[in-house]
C-alpha cells in the first residue's frame, strides 16, 4: 500500500496517522476515509504489533489509531510499548468490543480514547483530532463502562478524597457522562472557558492526564 504522507512531505498543519489493524479491508477502509480528510495524513499502517512499532520508530506518528484485537497480540499491552518507541504519539483504541476489562486496561495503559469500530467517519475523525489536541475521546457508552467498571474496583469507603466545589462535581459529573466542554458549558449555563478552568482544577485535584482518567480516579475516590 503506497502512503501520501511522509516525514518529509506532510506539511506542518497535518495530523499524521499511523493505523493498526490485523485485517486488511479494515485497515485498507480506514486509511481512504482518513486520508479525505484535509488535515490527515497516513503515514503508515501495520497487521502486528512488531510492524506497527517498526513502522512507528521509523516515521513517528501524531496519533495511532489502534485496534485492540490484533489476532493473537495483545493489543493494550503494544500501549506502552508504542510510548516506548514514540513518546509523543497519542493512541486511540479503535475495537468493536467495549467489554469492561478492555475499556480499562485500554485507559489504564495509557490510550488517549477509545471508539468503537462501527462509529461514523465524523466520529472517528473528531476523535483524531481530539486527542492530538491533547483531549480524551470516550463516547458516552464507554464512559459508562469505564465508570462501572472502575466502580467495582473502588477504593474502601471513608478513604478521604480531594475537596471539590460544587461547580466541579458538576462539571465532573457532565464529564463522566461523556459531554464535550461546549455541551458542558451550555449544560450549566457558564463560559466554555470556565469549563477549561474547573477541568484544569480537577485534572490537578486528581493527578489526572486525561478525562477518561479523570472519571476513573473520581470514582476510586467515591467522587461520582
Amino acid at each position: 500500500m503506497r502512503f501520501h504522507g511522509t516525514m518529509a512531505n506532510a506539511s506542518a498543519h497535518q495530523i499524521r496517522i499511523l493505523v493498526v489493524d490485523d485485517h486488511p479491508i479494515v485497515r485498507e477502509g480506514l486509511v481512504a476515509v482518513l486520508e479525505d480528510q484535509p488535515d490527515f495524513v497516513v503515514v503508515g499502517a501495520a497487521g502486528s504489533a512488531a510492524e506497527a512499532l517498526e513502522t512507528a520508530a521509523r516515521t513517528p506518528p501524531d496519533v495511532v489509531l489502534l485496534d485492540l484485537e490484533l489476532g493473537p497480540e495483545d493489543g493494550v499491552a503494544l500501549v506502552p510499548r508504542l510510548a516506548q518507541v514514540c513518546p509523543n504519539a497519542r493512541v486511540l483504541a479503535f475495537t468493536a468490543y467495549d467489554t469492561d476489562e478492555r475499556v480499562l486496561g485500554a485507559i489504564r495503559a495509557g490510550a488517549k480514547g477509545y471508539l468503537l469500530k462501527g462509529a461514523p467517519v465524523e466520529e472517528i475523525a473528531e476523535a483524531v483530532r481530539t486527542v492530538y489536541g491533547g483531549g480524551s475521546a470516550l463516547a458516552p457508552r464507554v464512559a459508562a463502562k469505564l465508570v462501572a467498571a472502575v466502580s467495582a474496583q473502588a477504593q474502601a469507603p471513608g478513604t478521604p478524597g480531594p475537596r471539590l466545589t460544587p461547580r466541579e462535581r458538576e462539571v465532573l459529573r457532565l464529564v463522566a457522562q461523556g459531554l464535550a466542554n461546549k455541551q458542558i458549558a451550555h449544560e450549566l449555563s457558564i463560559a466554555e472557558r470556565t469549563v477549561k478552568f474547573h477541568l484544569s482544577s480537577l485534572f490537578a485535584k486528581l493527578d489526572a492526564d486525561n478525562r477518561a482518567q479523570l472519571v476513573a480516579l473520581a470514582v476510586q475516590r467515591g467522587l461520582l
